[in-house]
């Protein structure tokens, strides 16, 4: 924290970070005639946003209601409610409740951002009073990146394992174009446009340009801030708050130079899934601990609050949002994760531990798979767990970085990351796990499969379960035998897409106190902010959704004063 002369440049808003949260503010904030800049450390603006699924979690919007999804407006809050339990906070669930529909609305009437939305997604636990069937996400729509013009050099590009030569696909009719392509003329006609209008990018401008997911809402969001008149400065690393009498005024830069600002600042950094000190102390299993998250969130919006008189609230069940990873050892030698996000789901796979045994039912969250497996695990077994398959099922939906048909695979086996043998008892062996326990278990599994049941987990008795799985796989999407050689398996860690512990923040976005009060001029929003969702995962898009919502509300109130 430092104090300044009065004598520096001025603006009206400073954002600390440049993914959905970040730009959320700054656009609502320079939407309502504020002048805002953006202060981003790396070099490049998207932040994990940039990399992610991009879906967001607003229910009652207005793009959902439009295609004829009504319901109840307590239904939304009973669902959270029953999920969060003791961790439910009325005042900033309801906050976001109220802003979400009006943050998506604002957005389609004053900026580039365009939805679609996720009518047949429902929510994560279907059994839960008020849980939704579908209609409560949206996402950016896909983005031509030429109408960035130079600006498409500041986008961060998205990474090589989640994507195909670079190319994002969206979940949805998109992603299942690709997934059978093989089965489908029509789906090999999109599948092959695509990927040659991918390959003319890659010759014309050196990165794809057809932009989907949240690469899609960042490029939507740069855009808007662009015709706004934002001013952008990445490359810039913010050291201090200027404080004067009690209230945030600017910010000083590792440069030196100290930017004013008479509205305040909004930290959206990205929390600090690179802070090693503060993970060691919240995170379970830290050591084993994978991120997802760009290495620039290192947590120096939590470290500019403390110093401003904020918090860190690490009351949650849980600190991260975790995701099942596997690693990657490319020919290069760049290491990197692969976030198992879709072929858990799918029918014809199990996750086992060093004994053989299942431990969850694999159809459920990514958070809940690691979730059941930290909590299954004795303190001193290594945190990790197995993916197997049989051969019909690698071809057909892939496994982690292994594509399905036609890529070829072998590679895969030759680099170690898929263990592949001719037995259920050889690839065992490969693995570490005892060979009995998972000739045992996938005997039960083969037995209860092919009569389409999991008596143990109940996979495929919800409609998340169900989204996840192959409609054309019957009687149930999620459940399929292990019988056809070779086998494969992929080792499973656990890992995390950003922090759920951060700031203190009310239902404006303020920062807060020791004492609970707000920090006038302190704004926190994204992963910089403690989730509302007590460290639980209610449904796909529960980080995007109060990043952009929470953004919205700390741009709009700037934009009216502040306080």
């Amino acid at each position: 924290m430092t104090d300044a002369p009065a004598t520096h440049p001025e603006t009206d808003l400073i954002v600390v970070g440049s993914g959905a949260a970040g730009l959320s503010a700054a656009v609502t904030a320079a939407a309502r005639g504020l002048r805002v800049t953006v202060i981003e450390k790396a070099p490049v603006l998207g932040g994990t946003t940039a990399w992610s699924g991009g879906w967001i979690w607003a229910p009652r919007n207005p793009v959902v209601r439009r295609a004829g999804i009504e319901e109840p407006e307590d239904a939304p809050r009973r669902y959270v409610q029953s999920v969060l339990g003791n961790h439910f906070d009325p005042d900033r669930v309801d906050a976001f409740l109220a802003a979400a529909p009006e943050m998506v609305g604002f957005f389609e009437e004053h900026t580039a951002l365009r939805f679609e939305g996720g009518l047949a997604i429902p929510d994560t636990y279907g059994d839960r009073p008020g849980a939704g069937t579908g209609g409560r996400s949206v996402i950016a729509a896909p983005y031509d990146a030429r109408g960035l013009g130079e600006a498409v050099k500041l986008l961060r590009e998205p990474v090589r394992e989640t994507t195909f030569f670079g190319m994002t696909i969206q979940a949805g009719p998109d992603l299942r174009a690709f997934m059978t392509m093989t089965r489908s003329p029509r789906a090999l006609v999109y599948a092959t446009r695509r990927v040659l209008r991918h390959l003319r990018d890659l010759a014309f401008h050196g990165r794809g340009m057809d932009l989907r997911n949240g690469a899609a809402l960042v490029g939507r969001l740069l855009r808007s801030a662009l015709d706004l008149g934002v001013t952008l400065r990445p490359g810039c690393a913010v050291t201090d708050l200027v404080v004067e009498q009690g209230r945030v005024m600017g910010v000083t830069l590792e440069s030196g130079e100290t930017l004013r600002a008479a509205r305040g600042v909004v930290l959206a950094s990205g929390g600090f899934p690179h802070d090693a000190a503060r993970r060691a102390g919240l995170f379970p299993r830290d050591a084993e601990h994978r991120t997802l998250a760009v290495p620039s969130a290192s947590g120096d919006g939590a470290r500019l609050a403390e110093g401003a008189g904020g918090h860190v609230d690490a009351t949650q069940a849980r600190p991260a949002a975790f995701c099942p990873v596997s690693t990657v050892r490319w020919p290069d030698g760049r290491v990197a994760q692969f976030p198992h996000i879709i072929d858990r789901g799918k029918p014809g796979v199990i996750g086992v531990l060093s004994d053989g045994e299942r431990f969850c039912n694999e159809g459920l969250g990514y958070h809940d798979y690691v979730e059941a497996m930290l909590r299954t695990l004795p303190d001193d077994a290594p945190a990790r767990s197995w993916l197997v398959c049989d051969h019909r099922f690698l071809r057909r939906y892939g496994l982690g970085v292994v594509r399905p048909q036609p890529v070829p695979w072998r590679q895969w086996t030759k680099r170690g990351y898929l263990r592949t043998a001719r037995s259920i008892e050889g690839q065992a062996r490969q693995c570490g796990i005892d060979p009995a326990g998972l000739a045992r278990t996938v005997t039960d599994w083969n037995r209860h499969a092919a009569q389409g049941e999991d008596p143990e987990f109940h996979r495929g008795t919800t409609p998340y379960m169900r989204l996840q799985g192959d409609p054309e796989q019957k009687p149930n999407p999620n459940v399929a035998p292990i019988v056809k050689p070779p086998f494969h398996a992929v080792e499973v860690v656990p890992g995390s897409f950003g922090t759920f512990s951060g700031i203190a923040t009310d239902g404006q976005a303020r920062a807060l106190d020791a004492q609970g009060a707000p920090i006038p001029g302190l704004y926190a929003a994204g992963t910089d902010a403690a989730t509302i969702f007590g460290g639980f995962y209610p449904a796909g898009g529960i980080a995007l959704g109060p990043a952009l919502t929470f953004g919205f509300i700390a741009g709009r109130h700037a934009a009216e004063g502040g306080a």
